[in-house]
């Protein structure tokens, strides 16, 4: 195998990593990753990172969650020795310190939102904390959404902020024999909209509730079009990931539907089978990388980063990168660069002795 990192634009990559799949339970070997610090198209900007979940960009530093619950800075291309901020999440095998994102105005008022496992009472919860950062040091740390159910193994996790600079929560189901996602009084299995304080808008589809749709598995990845459209990805109990457009109200499906198939359910607009675990994906707006397809996922168990033509499905799905184990993130920097986390030390995959790694694509 080249020692490089290599980019690749085959359709066969996928189509074999497809097929070759078995379930969660029994992952395949993943290849080795790659222990070089560049080359001409990506660079390693940070090592040994511990169970990295999610990424977050301002103008020169990066934000990295760590799912023991540290917040680690690279900035300037440097990852700073101490994190930011340090919690003590639940010890649970898919939560903990999850979702990061930076408010639409992070430059002026310097906060950071993120989402956090926590055991109370013998119980599992989820909060979203709002934290004030000063020189790459906590100031201040709010709650300004509590009592999300938990879960060992589904609490999605990932937050972003939408073009409507109101805040998207994905949230997962507490297991899978649960029905809560169907309940629009729990926020278990739904995709949550919030103020930037934590508030209900006047606007949300159902009143005086946070909800935005329902009937969610375990979002793990969530990004809008040049239109404005929302698409969330998620993964599937040992089969059926995936990849819904969303819309205020609607429900889809689970755990009365998985992909397709329901009429009283939305449909996805991409069905995984067997799994892949999709990560994060994102829209590239950018010209810096010359893509066929705007939409970008990481993927965990096919260990790809993919581009992806949703309308035309699996047919157009490329791989850029590969030979790196697990991807779990994937953001897009100001600059037009792709930064991306592998997810090798999460229990799942095959660390090397420099795991887990931030890298950054240039072209």
């Amino acid at each position: 195998m080249d020692k490089k990192i290599q980019i690749i634009a085959v359709v066969g990559a996928i189509i074999f990593s497809v097929l070759v799949l078995t379930s969660p339970n029994d992952p395949i070997p993943l290849p080795k990753p790659i222990s070089n610090s560049q080359n001409d198209f990506v660079t390693i900007l940070a090592e040994n990172l511990d169970k990295p979940r999610a990424i977050a960009i301002s103008d020169n530093r990066i934000f990295v969650t760590e799912k023991d619950g540290f917040i680690r800075v690279i900035e300037d291309g440097n990852l700073l020795e101490s994190p930011l901020a340090a919690f003590r999440p639940a010890n649970v095998f898919d939560g903990g310190l999850l979702g990061i994102t930076l408010h639409p105005n992070f430059s002026n008022n310097h906060y950071i939102y993120v989402f956090l496992t926590y055991e109370e009472d013998g119980n599992l919860w989820n909060k979203i904390m709002r934290i004030t950062e000063s020189e790459n040091k906590l100031q201040d740390a709010e709650i300004i959404f509590d009592k999300i159910p938990g879960s060992s193994f589904t609490n999605g996790g990932f937050i972003k902020f939408g073009p409507d600079r109101k805040l998207y929560v994905g949230t997962g189901t507490v297991s899978d024999a649960s029905h809560l996602p169907q309940e629009l009084d729990s926020l278990s299995g739904k995709i949550l909209r919030l103020n930037d304080d934590g508030t209900i808008p006047t606007d949300n589809p159902f009143p005086d509730s946070p909800v935005y749709s329902l009937g969610h598995r375990n979002p793990q990845g969530m990004t809008w079009d040049d239109d404005g459209n929302m698409f969330v990805a998620e993964f599937g109990p040992e089969k059926n990931d995936e990849i819904n457009i969303i819309q205020a109200g609607k429900n889809y499906g689970w755990p009365e539907q998985e992909c397709s198939g329901n009429e009283n359910y939305e449909d996805a607009i991409l069905c995984y089978d067997p799994s892949i675990e999709p990560g994060g994906i994102l829209f590239y707006s950018g010209d810096k990388i010359d893509f066929e397809f705007p939409f970008i996922m990481a993927s965990m168990r096919s260990a790809n980063l993919y581009q992806v033509d949703f309308e035309d499905g699996l047919s157009s799905q490329k791989s850029i990168l590969s030979g790196i184990g697990r991807v779990r993130d994937v953001v897009e920097g100001n600059d037009g660069s792709l930064y991306v986390i592998t997810s090798n030390t999460d229990g799942k995959g095959f660390p090397d002795r420099m795991d887990d790694k931030l890298l950054r694509i240039v072209k």
